[in-house]
């Protein structure tokens, strides 16, 4: 029998704000809260039945959303994370003796944990890349070996857009990348964990690198852009993949409570929130960047082409500057670091940020 909605109870629990919200850091964009409009998004969702398991009127209404981007044949399958997307998607394009190219930076192969090789049975076949990027010769340093039974078979070229170290691809760039996989006979995954960002950049839309571009099955990012929790693996050649359904259950990527996770993607790609928060977030980098090349002493080490800065600067610095700000070391032995903005990162964190790293270097 349906029932009007209700009032929730008071909590039992003792809830309270346990932090200080106006600590900021630029350890990762995975530290940010989750932008007021999203949340507003899983307020209007929340309420009443829905179906579950992705039946629902959100994830239906997000493949319009999803399509209006990536094309009429994409199809979005709401995943609960990152790493979850990447296990999920090269499953779908491999076989059990599978192999899968990809740079030795990249997330797949550095920070999932070995869930690529150990979760979905990939072979990573990685090498080494002097900014991030692949190119048509360094993947044929591992596309052999096809009729080889001794040998796991490259089916598949990952890419990441940003690369791992900031950096950017061009369309051209991926265009000629997919061009070369598929004249191979391999298919092609792209990792857009922060996939905005790199549009945002380059100024194009999202298809340009993706879709129209040649890539067969996007891992699409949100939560390093503003939503709670939730990535989509969007399938852009459904010629390529099989059994998405089945695989992403599998996985144990398969939400019940789907709606919560379809209405932030929406609320993120339906207008230009996206856009928005990508822009924001590369610009302060670009604020961090042109401050730090001030400052004697520190090195930065790649193009600040995304929302990312990589640096190196004295060890003891750096441990001194982490008593202010949070981050992370990227080569600790090397004294590299690394500086990420996001969405909510104002021009005042950033002119603080910098003002504490020149008072550390001149101690």
């Amino acid at each position: 029998m349906n029932r009007p909605d209700r009032s929730p109870a008071q909590p039992a629990t003792d809830a309270r704000r346990r932090h200080d919200p106006q600590v900021r850091g630029f350890a990762s964009d995975n530290y940010a809260g989750v932008h007021p409009e999203i949340l507003a998004a899983l307020a209007l969702a929340n309420g009443g039945h829905q179906s579950a398991y992705g039946a629902d009127d959100y994830t239906a209404h997000l493949q319009d959303v999803v399509r209006s981007h990536f094309g009429r044949r994409a199809e979005a399958f709401p995943v609960f994370n990152g790493t979850g997307a990447n296990v999920v998607a090269l499953q779908a394009l491999t076989d059990r003796w599978g192999a899968v190219i990809c740079a030795d930076t990249a997330h797949i192969h550095v920070d999932e944990c070995g869930a690529p090789e150990r979760v979905g049975g990939l072979k990573l076949l990685t090498v080494p890349t002097p900014d991030g990027k692949l190119t048509p010769e360094l993947i044929d340093r591992e596309a052999f070996g096809w009729d080889d039974e001794h040998r796991a078979m490259p089916q598949v070229v990952s890419l990441a857009q940003n690369t791992e170290l900031g950096t950017l691809y061009t369309v051209e760039e991926i265009r000629a990348l997919c061009d070369h996989a598929h004249e191979r006979g391999m298919l092609v995954h792209l990792d857009g964990a922060r996939i905005a960002n790199a549009a945002a950049a380059l100024d194009v839309p999202m298809r340009a690198f993706t879709n129209a571009a040649g890539v067969d099955i996007l891992s699409c990012g949100g939560t390093k852009n503003g939503m709670l929790f939730g990535e989509a693996v969007v399938v852009l050649n459904p010629d390529a993949v099989r059994h998405m359904k089945h695989l992403r259950k599998l996985s144990m990527q398969l939400a019940s409570k789907m709606r919560f996770i379809s209405v932030q993607l929406e609320a993120l790609l339906a207008g230009d929130l996206w856009l928005r928060n990508a822009r924001h977030s590369n610009a302060m980098a670009q604020r961090l960047a042109e401050g730090v090349r001030g400052v004697a002493g520190v090195e930065i080490l790649y193009p600040v082409q995304a929302n990312a800065v990589f640096a190196r600067l004295p060890h003891d610095v750096s441990e001194r500057l982490q008593k202010r700000y949070r981050f992370y070391f990227w080569d600790e032995p090397a004294g590299d670091v690394r500086w990420m903005c996001s969405f909510d990162t104002s021009e005042q964190d950033v002119d603080g940020f910098v003002a504490a790293l020149r008072e550390e270097m001149g101690r």
